[in-house]
């Protein structure tokens, strides 16, 4: 693998999310106000229109890169399971969320190996998928920004997220396990 191969915007910015990472975990920890609450709330947007951004320029500037196809999904991936970690200190009920999360990121990730392992790798990502990412970082953003959400806010922001969830995890299992041309030979 040569240095052009991931060393570029896309991959950078992906790089970027990862070390937004710690950063807003001691923001919202620490967060004892509003405006501490709404710093922390700052940097995952700003790591959310990274993840828009860097996927524009992939496409738009031909900077596509398998580095960046695994890449993407890793920061995406970390960010929102350390987002939720952090939101079920607070709302015990986001464990549920994060279980889900867990199921349907270890099939994803089983099957990619799987599919690696037989010389094939998903084409990117499926609409619902970043259907479902979109919907929970939206969510995520709005609960660490209104830290006192009423109750019943919290428990249907749980609920868009699983039901997103669940629409993008059945659909990569049919995906998956169906025969379609989602999976491309790597060679």
């Amino acid at each position: 693998m040569q240095r052009k191969d991931w060393l570029t915007i896309p991959n950078l910015l992906s790089l970027f999310r990862l070390v937004l990472i710690p950063i807003y975990v001691c923001y919202y920890l620490g967060a004892e106000t509003k405006e501490e609450h709404f710093i922390a709330a700052v940097i995952l947007m700003i790591s959310s229109l990274t993840d828009l951004l860097d996927g524009w320029i992939a496409r738009k500037f031909g900077m596509i890169s398998k580095v960046g196809k695994a890449l993407d999904p890793v920061a995406d991936k970390c960010t929102q399971g350390i987002v939720m970690i952090c939101l079920g200190m607070k709302y015990p009920v986001i464990w549920i969320l994060f279980g889900l999360f867990v199921i349907k990121e270890g099939f994803m990730l089983a099957m990619g190996l799987f599919h690696l392992k037989h010389g094939k790798m998903p084409s990117g990502a499926l609409m619902i998928g970043k259907i479902c990412t979109t919907v929970l970082f939206i969510s995520m953003i709005l609960l660490v920004m209104i830290p006192d959400v009423p109750l019943i806010v919290l428990q249907l922001l749980i609920a868009i997220c699983a039901l997103f969830m669940l629409l993008s995890l059945g659909m990569y299992v049919v995906t998956f396990l169906g025969k379609n041309d989602y999976l491309q030979s790597i060679k």
